[in-house]
């Protein structure tokens, strides 16, 4: 990763570095003058931060051209650039390289691997996905995984060396070093240092995540909970998960185990979620799959009443699993993501039991990333650690 002042070791130069780096960084082309502006700072240092960020490689100069017409573009109409309006000596240009460095975001689940590819900005270059047995053993899972992000940068040309940081998502508690502490959708997953045995593959940090969290953080940061600071997102499926945000900021718990709400139905020793759903007349083959669960919502969607029972059974538990976060939480929103997202109808039920269960209903609404939610929360959790390190005035 490039550094921030190009070399300087001056506290206060950094610091002016790190403010000129974020204008630039959260706008599009500026000149001099408007970063003086957004700045606050001083002509001389301006330019003599310019010139260090350019060194570093974070910062390019444009073409006074090139900028007017992208002005023009952005605003929908003629060019009304500094270098258009003044005489004489064009004014210089700048714009952050987000092309400097990728962020990438790894779904590890339990039917599949996913990857997606960000540049510094946090757009999206590239996206890659394959299917993975359910039963396949922790090591050729891992290879796997490490072959789709193969595939994907591949794909996009991208050089592995380009990465400044890698989040990845996968069932299970994690805790803050990335290690596996509790997973058993997966096989031999349980006690699997995940950060550990990934970081072989890159040359940069490697960050791990519980995936309903990670799918938490997608959502508000691209998805349906964007400006939304308090937030449960639920993974709804035989054994459900939840991610949860309290004022913007994930909410892990002491040991990362917050939102394991697929273990409630321990606190009354009821009927675990997939017996709900394997009761005689459901049509369910042994043992009990995502897949065929599939097959009974389909029926029940086409009017079979065993499989309508069967969804109702499994919907009143999501519905309480869901009700005991937001009694908890008090959040201003439910995102609901998961396989069982699909359902036709699962919007209204929670909206409705939520309404008579809690103080004050949320709003309910059903994950607008989808299938992506998870890397693209993977890609986020990246996105934040680049941002740490490339706006610290540490030395």
């Amino acid at each position: 990763m490039p550094q921030l002042t190009g070399g300087d070791s001056s506290l206060l130069r950094r610091i002016n570095s790190a403010v000129t780096l974020r204008a630039l960084r959260d706008g599009a082309v500026l000149t001099l003058t408007q970063l003086v502006g957004e700045t606050g700072l001083s002509r001389p240092t301006v330019e003599g931060v310019i010139e260090g960020l350019i060194e570093s490689g974070l910062v390019v100069e444009v073409d006074p051209a090139a900028a007017a017409a992208a002005v023009a573009g952005a605003a929908g109409g003629a060019p009304r650039s500094e270098s258009v309006r003044q005489r004489g000596r064009p004014a210089r240009h700048f714009r952050f390289r987000a092309e400097a460095g990728h962020l990438l975001g790894v779904e590890i689940g339990t039917h599949g691997a996913r990857a997606i590819i960000s540049d510094l900005r946090g757009r999206t270059l590239g996206a890659y996905g394959r299917p993975i047995d359910e039963s396949t053993e922790a090591d050729e899972r891992l290879a796997l995984v490490r072959g789709t992000v193969a595939e994907l940068l591949r794909r996009g040309g991208i050089s592995r060396d380009t990465l400044w940081a890698v989040g990845v998502g996968t069932p299970g508690v994690v805790d803050a070093d990335g290690v596996v502490q509790l997973g058993t959708a997966l096989p031999g997953w349980t006690g699997l240092d995940l950060a550990n045995k990934l970081r072989r593959s890159f040359r940069c940090p490697v960050l791990v995540e519980n995936d309903a969290n990670l799918a938490a953080i997608g959502e508000h940061w691209k998805g349906a909970a964007v400006g939304k600071g308090d937030l449960v997102f639920v993974l709804a499926g035989l054994s459900p998960g939840a991610g949860s945000l309290i004022g913007g900021r994930l909410h892990r718990g002491f040991g990362g185990a917050a939102g394991e709400i697929g273990s409630l139905h321990l606190l009354g020793q009821e009927s675990e979620p997939s017996q709900l759903l394997s009761s005689p007349g459901n049509r369910l083959r042994d043992p009990l799959d995502e897949a065929a669960v599939a097959r009974v919502l389909s029926l029940a969607q086409e009017g079979d009443h065993a499989a309508m029972h069967v969804r109702d059974r499994f919907l009143a538990r999501l519905v309480r699993d869901v009700a005991a976060l937001v009694l908890a939480i008090d959040p201003q929103i439910v995102v609901v993501g998961g396989w069982a997202s699909g359902l036709d109808g699962v919007v209204e039920p929670l909206r409705e039991q939520l309404s008579r269960l809690c103080l004050r209903p949320p709003e309910v609404q059903i994950a607008a990333l989808g299938d992506a939610a998870i890397a693209i929360g993977a890609v986020k959790l990246a996105f934040d650690h680049a941002e740490r390190q490339l706006f610290s005035v540490e030395q």
